[in-house]
């Protein structure tokens, strides 16, 4: 079987012109044939490729449990009730909720869909939840959650050479490279305007659809986190290697066009992007002030408490809970990833 690199390069040998869009090779570089994600390659936690909320510990998923309970109460508590945890990768995020025991999900965990294009991590999935490799037809109903998805939507790339040009990919000898070419279709978002020469930015057309398609079906509540940016104006004030970035093994990798197939390609998400062809979001926090919102240190002092009331002979119970104090002061870090930002889009129907 062709490696991904192998089969990008046969893509754009065969197109009339010989060079594909930088979305469409991000797309297949991660999810096609032998993608970084398809192959079974990328995966998040401490054996995979990078650190995800759910993989610092189970206290991140048994906060998101105390808030589904109370979306799950004010859409008055149906029973068709959905969990969509997209992007859900070996299924961290379901396995805290699940062992939470929410309340929306009592005596059935097979509303619990785990979305995973990579079906080699399906079998790490909890047992009973549905998995599928993409989000069902039709209306929504219950909670979409979208936790470190959009910045992995594939994103056209646009470069300023004296005015703003767009990135597509060569296959010469074996290796790929970069041309630029004017802008075929303009941007829902305004450019950045006087850029430096060299400035790039993402132009995440991809994931404004993906939310958009939500939106559309949605009864209930749409949730996305992500490292974001409010205005993609900031991102081409950067060093582009700054947000567009690499992961392999938990290391930064090599350079976008290197690689292919072996390692992880991702940007920060820019929000106005997001709110051009989608609205503007009900809320807008930081991780931080979102878990706090939800109960997190509450949940801290109930495990000061059973820590102290059964330290001189520990369980394992009493060892979980002692570990809420290292994993709170992971999550809430403004600097890692209590500096994310929490969308929120709720859309209930009659």
């Amino acid at each position: 079987m062709p490696s991904a690199a192998e089969h990008i390069g046969r893509i754009i040998d065969a197109a009339d012109n010989e060079q594909l869009r930088f979305d469409h090779f991000m797309n297949e570089a991660l999810y096609g044939a032998q993608g970084f994600y398809t192959s079974g390659v990328g995966r998040a936690g401490r054996r995979g490729d990078f650190i995800t909320s759910p993989e610092i510990g189970p206290l991140f998923g048994t906060v998101i449990a105390r808030a589904l309970d109370a979306w799950w109460r004010d859409m008055g508590r149906p029973h068709d009730f959905h969990i969509y945890d997209v992007g859900a990768g070996p299924g961290g995020l379901a396995r805290a909720v699940i062992a939470a025991q929410p309340d929306c999900l009592a005596g059935d965990v097979s509303r619990y869909v785990c979305v995973e294009i990579g079906e080699a991590q399906w079998k790490t999935h909890p047992d009973g939840v549905t998995s599928m490799k993409s989000l069902p037809s039709g209306e929504l109903r219950g909670v979409v959650l979208a936790n470190e998805l959009l910045d992995n939507l594939p994103f056209r790339l646009l470069v300023c050479d004296g005015t703003w040009r767009e990135a597509w990919v060569t296959h010469r000898a074996g290796a790929f490279s970069e041309v630029l070419y004017p802008l075929s279709d303009e941007p829902a978002f305004a450019l950045p305007t006087k850029p430096i020469l060299g400035a790039r930015i993402p132009w995440q057309q991809a994931a404004g659809e993906w939310v958009s398609d939500i939106l559309s079906r949605l009864n209930g509540r749409l949730v996305v986190i992500d490292y974001a940016v409010p205005l993609t104006t900031e991102l081409a004030q950067r060093p582009w290697r700054d947000w567009l970035r690499t992961y392999a093994g938990h290391e930064k990798g090599a350079h976008y066009l290197r690689n292919v197939g072996a390692q992880d390609i991702t940007t920060d998400v820019c929000i106005d992007q997001i709110i051009a062809p989608c609205g503007q979001p009900d809320s807008v926090r930081s991780q931080s002030q979102f878990l706090q919102l939800w109960g997190i240190d509450e949940l801290v002092e109930e495990g000061k408490r059973i820590w102290n009331e059964e330290s001189a002979r520990p369980g394992l119970g009493a060892m979980k809970m002692r570990s809420r104090i290292s994993e709170a002061e992971a999550l809430l870090d403004l600097n890692g990833p209590g500096g994310f930002s929490v969308l929120e889009w709720i859309r209930l129907r009659e």
